[in-house]
């Protein structure tokens, strides 16, 4: 697989500058049916020169965010002034295409910044969330909170505390004694690769923005269908106090356990019980050639407890995390510019049979980089990642190299 992505992104890399050469690639998104119809597009090639065997850099969909091939096609269709359906469909090194988001965006009144979203909507917690795309990320690697996976899975649980500490730093791929037997990832404090579905409002009055949001998943688990009769509920309020000044605070509180996994634990009376609640807070302030940014997430999972045998540790609920984030990006002329960022992942600890330790490792990266605008539209970028995790199984530090190519229309 990692020769393969080797090899496709080579051939997109050679086959992007030979057109921007010629200045031939497309800048603008395609209008169709008198501009009732908008097609846009977002491809990004990423090569990183090691293969990452702490699995700092994995996502849930099991790939590396360093070794990928990204498609995404987004579609606009406007069925008069209130009604707009929306789509973006997603693959990625090459394999199965997936349903990123769909969702019907219903505006009541055309006078008035306000908006009712039904679907597959687009996120609501954190700032981050809202910049995925590769050319809106100014590095290449993602923030911890929205990528890297934890030890804890909604379908499968440890059956005592010894069980969950064994597994530190393996989030990317483990099983638990309690539930679903078949292997794979945990989950980050926020995905930055899946939409949830539901129910989105939007309103903006002045300098203050707000969204609100009804949901079948978490924001560590959104869902196409629920799994445990739960729902979330996330808001996220904006300040636009100044020019260049953005302050937000989000909130989401939801079902995390599947309920398969909640009735192998504690039997056929568990419900939809254990929640995960998470807070956001951030800033951004832009001035110049200088753009600033700063997060914070704190999370907390409640999961079930079930019995142990004599001699052994119970485990302790709720488990704790929280994540910041600093970013900086400096332009050094219209089409070059460098970049940094830095980020810690912590854990609550948990009390087992050699004593309290964080339930998963601990995780601080650094990146820095630079990007160049070949086009407007055209972006290369070079970045030197260094991770470091505090404890578990995997090797504690990475240190790679990587460049992308990002081309949007």
């Amino acid at each position: 697989m990692i020769a393969r992505v080797a090899r496709l992104t080579s051939v997109f890399w050679i086959g992007a500058a030979s057109l921007a050469a010629g200045q031939t690639l497309p800048s603008e998104p395609i209008a169709l049916a008198d501009g009732r119809v908008i097609v846009s597009g977002d491809v990004s090639a990423t090569y990183g020169s090691s293969a990452d065997p702490g699995f700092f850099n994995y996502t849930d969909y099991d790939h590396s965010a360093l070794r990928m091939l990204r498609v995404d096609v987004t579609a606009a269709v406007k069925a008069g002034p209130h009604f707009t359906l929306l789509g973006e469909i997603r693959s990625e090194n090459l394999g199965a295409v997936r349903p990123y988001a769909l969702y019907l965006r219903i505006r009541p009144w055309t006078t008035r910044d306000f908006d009712v979203q039904v679907g597959r909507v687009p996120p609501t917690f954190g700032a981050f969330a809202r910049r995925t795309y590769a050319n809106d990320n100014p590095l290449i690697g993602y923030p911890l909170a929205y990528q890297y996976l934890t030890t804890l899975r909604p379908d499968s649980l440890p059956a005592g505390a010894d069980e969950l500490l064994r597994k530190r730093s393996i989030g990317w791929l483990l099983r638990y004694s309690i539930g679903e037997q078949e292997p794979d990832h945990g989950v980050p404090l926020v995905s930055a690769f899946r939409w949830d579905t539901g129910v989105q409002a939007h309103a903006t009055l002045g300098m203050v923005s707000a969204t609100a949001a009804v949901t079948t998943g978490t924001i560590s688990n959104p869902l196409f269908s629920d799994d445990n009769q739960g729902h979330q509920f996330a808001g996220r309020l904006e300040l636009r106090p100044a020019p260049g000044l953005i302050l937000g605070t989000s909130f989401a509180r939801g079902a995390f356990i599947g309920q398969a996994a909640a009735r192998a634990a504690l039997g056929d009376g568990a419900g939809a019980s254990f929640m995960q609640t998470a807070w956001g807070s951030d800033a951004e302030y832009s001035r110049d050639h200088y753009l600033l940014r700063v997060e914070t997430i704190v999370s907390r999972w409640q999961i079930p407890i079930p019995a142990v045998a004599p001699g052994q540790i119970a485990l302790q609920s709720p488990l704790g995390a929280a994540s910041v984030s600093v970013e900086g990006r400096y332009k050094l002329r219209p089409d070059l510019y460098t970049a940094a960022r830095y980020d810690h992942l912590g854990f609550s600890d948990l009390t087992g049979s050699t004593g309290p330790l964080p339930w998963d490792a601990p995780v601080t990266r650094v990146e820095i980089g630079a990007g160049y605008s070949i086009q407007r539209n055209l972006l290369l970028k070079g970045s030197f990642q260094h991770d470091h995790r505090d404890g578990g199984v995997l090797p504690p530090t990475a240190r790679i190299v990587a460049a992308q190519l990002v081309f949007w229309f």
